[in-house]
């Protein structure tokens, strides 16, 4: 929920909290500033930067998000809920980029993780999909255009109709 810059300054005023309160012999005290470091460390790594991050993807400012995305050390240690956002977002920061091949890879971790809402999930899959079929591989685009089929009654008509573009469009070809 903090940028890195802003876990580094909480930080070191809890490390700076822990020196004094030991030196004056405020043991209780000093336990609640170590508890904060290591909260504080704790949500690094299990939510990293992927809340402002958000807020700068729904407001379309991609260099800032992926910049955000970056300061996050290792992914794979996002908590299961939040990788699939990481993953969700940086597939949408690959599209803006067309850097159409990432945008998939991305999209396609992030349909195996759980997102807020069946729509989100569906999205993945349609970008998957609809990346597949410019790249010229219709059977895969297929095969996460069925995907989209389990959720059929739980996804919105603007949707509906994204995917049976895409499926008109696989069968011409």
């Amino acid at each position: 929920m903090f940028t890195n810059r802003t876990r580094l300054f909480i930080g070191f005023f809890f490390l700076l909290s822990l020196i004094l309160l030991a030196k004056l012999r405020l043991y209780e005290f000093v336990a609640v500033a170590f508890m904060m470091l290591v909260l504080l460390a704790w949500d690094y790594f299990r939510q990293g930067t992927l809340v402002v991050a958000a807020k700068y993807f729904h407001h379309k400012d991609y260099d800032k998000t992926e910049q955000l995305l970056q300061e996050i050390f290792k992914p794979e240690w996002l908590s299961k809920n939040r990788r699939g956002y990481y993953e969700y977002f940086m597939g949408g920061v690959c599209l803006q980029r067309q850097d159409y091949k990432d945008a998939e890879m991305h999209y396609e971790i992030a349909a195996q993780y759980p997102l807020r809402s069946v729509n989100e999930h569906i999205a993945a899959l349609v970008h998957v999909a609809n990346i597949s079929i410019r790249r010229g591989n219709f059977e895969k685009a297929s095969a996460f255009l069925d995907l989209t089929d389990k959720q059929k009654d739980n996804i919105n008509s603007k949707m509906r109709g994204v995917i049976k573009d895409l499926r008109e469009e696989i069968k011409q070809h």
